[in-house]
């Protein structure tokens, strides 16, 4: 578990943990009827398709791909000017703020670099609220030199 603790200027402690509710992306908001039952907030991963440039054929790889984080929450109501609900309908926003944190310049062994590129909020799932967190990172994948010489 990844977690993260931090006080906004209200004096109000946050704290974002990325584990438990956390799964690969699999349209979990569309089939919500027919999927077994999550917690909110909860993050799902989606790994988007890969365009590999070869740096030594056959063997180095490098890609740039797409991540993107579904964050899943519930709705709260209205956030208009004025609204009853709108200060806790905002806080989804501290929440993706705080997985940006844990998130922002990120390095691997094997990449570098995860940074947000892209934001979406998708309102169409009746009682609950999608936001889409798009992260890009540069990868390199190396083959096994054990399975080249196979043949």
């Amino acid at each position: 578990m990844r977690s993260l603790g931090r006080t906004d200027a209200e004096g109000q402690t946050w704290s974002c943990a990325l584990c438990g509710a956390g799964n690969l992306w699999n349209h979990n908001v569309e089939f919500l009827e027919q999927e077994e039952g999550w917690e909110r907030p909860a993050v799902f991963v989606e790994f988007c398709p890969i365009q590999w440039e070869s740096l030594v054929p056959g063997r180095d790889y490098r890609a740039e791909p797409f991540i993107k984080l579904h964050v899943v929450t519930d709705w709260v109501g209205n956030t208009s000017d004025g609204s009853e609900s709108q200060e806790d309908g905002l806080k989804v926003f501290d929440l993706l703020e705080c997985i940006h944190e844990l998130l922002a310049g990120k390095r691997g062994e094997r990449y570098i670099g995860l940074d947000l590129v892209e934001s979406q909020t998708n309102h169409n799932h009746e009682d609950l609220l999608e936001n889409i967190e798009v992260y890009q990172c540069a990868v390199i994948k190396k083959i096994n030199s054990a399975y080249q010489n196979r043949n």
